[in-house]
């Protein structure tokens, strides 16, 4: 039923109690429960796992403090052995590793060596090795490499330094080399040993890359966001004054920007044709890790020019449509405009919410670092030969005289990776899942409270007899207030059923990775159709929850009744939800593609060296997409973040002009509390108390 009159309501109500308790405990409880993992992963955890190589006992190669400080480089004893498919599976070569300062820079045998050079070929043998010992028992014990071969550091480990003469791969400039078992081989044969150690590191590579990109443009991103949040806070006082023409002006810059972006990408088509290579296929192609690669084929920009003209398309065709309703869009708008221009602490409120996301999201990832580095070495028998043993679990110290060793005489006992078996390393799953869950509740939990804060301070406005005296002093911090003290409970509660199904996502999409293989159909078709059912459900939760939170702001009542409430009043107005509230979003939302348009065209050129008068003053880069992305990205947030406050005004406005149209009729008892803006497009109208 539609709400009725009431003669003592006056926008949100302060005497109010507090609502959900149980969840409010309940979050607080997980929370703790969050510290204590945390504390826990910190205890147990070492990062240092992920960032210095390993040696075969486990011990990090350059580590400060360490015997092995002045070792940065690691030492592989025969990196042929580095050429079985099972290197890419557990990251580990099956032979001896360890911690060198200088890679070996020559060719050398152990039986030449023996004699003559000794004391430079142990710097590559473990400790305790002496010519008293003979050959055999030094090979057998495996203290010393077979050979030495001409080697180059890469990612902090030794490579053979493989060349090409005539199309002859070779090493050291030479096409064979003595293994030191009395075989001569050809230097090709060290390329698939070298091609699998390397395409573990090849990722680790693009990164470092990629973070020396950043390590070079920092500055200039800075200033590209700063630009961002100048041109954000330039369009909502523009809007204030200027509200429909800058609507306007939105419309038409985003179809000359993608419209420039058409023409532009046609241009680089144009210009490839009957370059050399440029004719090639993406699929000819295939993955590569210089990205700048794809710039030169053809079919990148035409498939960018495709893409870009059916958005084009679209937005004009959506425009047309659409084009009588934008009025009524705009006058919310420019409603929207003057209350912010009356609560303006308002604007920087996402600051706030952008501080504690980043809190969230900071806690989140150094968990997660210290809990995947909180395992233990697990050390692995690895022979040459068949033995039984073969992938047994082994203790280093005490492997010579173990039963193990004496029946496999050429084995040995190799760390394989981090893990653990004890009651902390079974459950270790169990909290990784559980950092995960708390990070989306947590997170969900800062926006619902952004929401609400907003909701509370704009509805104050509207609900406000005589704007702007009535409007009570600092109202962002009083709707803040109230929503800590009273609804903390409640913004869980609405959190926790979001977190639920988004954590739901994610385990479809980590099955969905995993059957990838798989050749059942039917149950690739049902896992699609739950992906598709649970990312509706998410839509629709956030856009209940959305309205939920403004109703709980201004009536203080529980999730549950709230959600309901504000359900059915948009329900029985659901024409104008779908028209006037949709039409400003896509308005708004116009918008935020057009800042992010301009500082991505601008980076661009800028970056990328197009500009003349930019060549000598834009850093040199490998990837000069990175800036490029980062600033697209990060001007996006920018703009949702300032924006978020403008379409949480219309909304909170929105739900409030519907509670208006029900509670009151114009009469001189009950007069509308809308702006006259809003009466006239409705054709709506307060009657005045007679003269007499």
């Amino acid at each position: 039923d539609p709400r009725k009159y009431d003669p003592s309501f006056k926008g949100p109500i302060h005497n109010r109690g507090c609502t959900d308790i149980i969840c409010c405990i309940l979050f607080i409880i997980a929370v703790l429960g969050y510290i204590a993992v945390g504390i826990l992963a910190w205890s147990q955890g070492d990062p240092r796992k992920v960032i210095y190589p390993t040696d075969s006992r486990g011990q990090f190669c350059g580590q400060a403090g360490t015997p092995l400080e002045n070792k940065r480089l690691l030492f592989y004893f025969n990196i042929m052995k580095c050429a079985s498919p099972m290197v890419l599976l557990s990251f580990q070569c099956p032979t001896t590793q360890m911690c060198v300062e200088k890679c070996p820079d020559r060719f050398m045998t152990l039986a030449k060596a023996y004699y003559k050079d000794f004391e430079y070929y142990k710097n590559f043998c473990k400790e305790g090795v002496t010519n008293k010992m003979s050959i055999p028992e030094i090979l057998s014990a495996r203290l010393c490499p077979a050979m030495l071969t001409p080697s180059k550091p890469f990612t902090r480990r030794c490579f053979p330094a493989l060349g090409s003469i005539g199309g002859v791969i070779t090493v050291g400039n030479s096409t064979t080399f003595d293994d030191g078992r009395g075989n001569v081989r050809n230097a090709k044969d060290l390329v698939d040993g070298v091609t699998n150690a390397t395409l573990v590191m090849e990722a680790r590579q693009v990164v470092m890359k990629i973070f020396e990109d950043y390590t070079q443009s920092w500055y200039w991103i800075l200033i590209g966001l700063v630009i961002a949040m100048v041109l954000s806070l330039l369009f909502i006082i523009l809007m204030r004054f200027l509200g429909g023409i800058m609507v306007w002006i939105i419309i038409v810059a985003v179809i000359v920007v993608i419209g420039y972006g058409i023409f532009h990408c046609y241009m680089e088509y144009a210009h490839l044709k009957g370059e050399p290579g440029a004719n090639v296929t993406l699929k000819e192609l295939g993955f590569q890790t210089d990205f700048t690669v794809y710039l030169h084929v053809r079919q990148t920009w035409l498939a960018f020019m495709i893409i870009l003209a059916i958005v084009e398309v679209i937005i004009i065709l959506l425009l047309i449509f659409l084009r009588k309703r934008i009025l009524i869009a705009i006058a919310l708008i420019k409603e929207a405009s003057r209350a912010i221009a009356h609560v303006m602490s308002s604007l920087f409120y996402p600051m706030f919410t952008f501080i504690l996301l980043a809190i969230v999201i900071a806690y989140w990832a150094v968990t997660a670092v210290f809990l995947s580095t909180s395992n233990e070495p697990i050390y692995k028998v690895v022979n040459e030969s068949a033995c039984e043993h073969s992938g047994l679990t082994c203790d280093p110290a005490n492997y010579s005289t173990s039963d193990m060793k004496k029946q496999c005489p050429d084995s040995g006992c190799l760390f394989a990776f981090y893990g653990g078996e004890t009651v902390y390393h079974k459950y270790l799953i169990g909290l990784q899942f559980y950092n995960v869950f708390l990070f989306f509740w947590c997170a969900n939990f800062v926006t619902a409270l952004g929401q609400m804060t907003l909701a509370g301070a704009f509805a104050s406005y509207y609900w406000a007899f005589n704007k702007p005296d009535d409007v009570p002093t600092l109202p962002v911090f009083a709707s803040l207030g109230r929503s800590l003290r009273y609804h903390t409970g409640t913004l869980a509660f609405g959190s926790l059923i979001l977190s639920i199904i988004q954590i739901i996502r994610v385990l479809l999409e980590y099955l969905d990775h995993k059957l990838k293989g798989a050749q059942n159909k039917f149950a690739k078709f049902l896992l699609c159709c739950l992906k598709c059912c649970f990312w509706c459900l998410e839509k629709f939760v956030k856009f209940l929850n959305r309205n939920a939170y403004i109703m709980v702001a201004i009536y203080g009542k529980n999730f549950c009744t709230s959600a309901r409430d504000a359900f059915f009043l948009l329900m029985r107005n659901v024409i104008r939800v779908a028209v006037v509230d949709k039409v400003t979003d896509f308005l708004l939302f116009l918008g935020k593609l057009l800042i992010v348009g301009l500082v991505g065209v601008f980076a661009f050129f800028f970056f990328s060296g197009r500009v003349k008068a930019f060549e000598n003053t834009a850093p040199h880069l490998h990837y000069y997409w990175v800036p490029i992305l980062t600033l697209v990205i990060g001007s996006y947030l920018i703009a949702h973040g300032f924006f978020s406050v403008y379409a949480m005004c219309v909304d909170t406005l929105f739900l409030c002009f519907l509670e208006d149209l029900e509670r009151n009729d114009g009469s001189v008892e009950r007069p509308y509390l809308m702006p006259d803006s809003l009466r006239k497009i409705l054709n709506k109208k307060n009657k005045t108390k007679p003269a007499e």
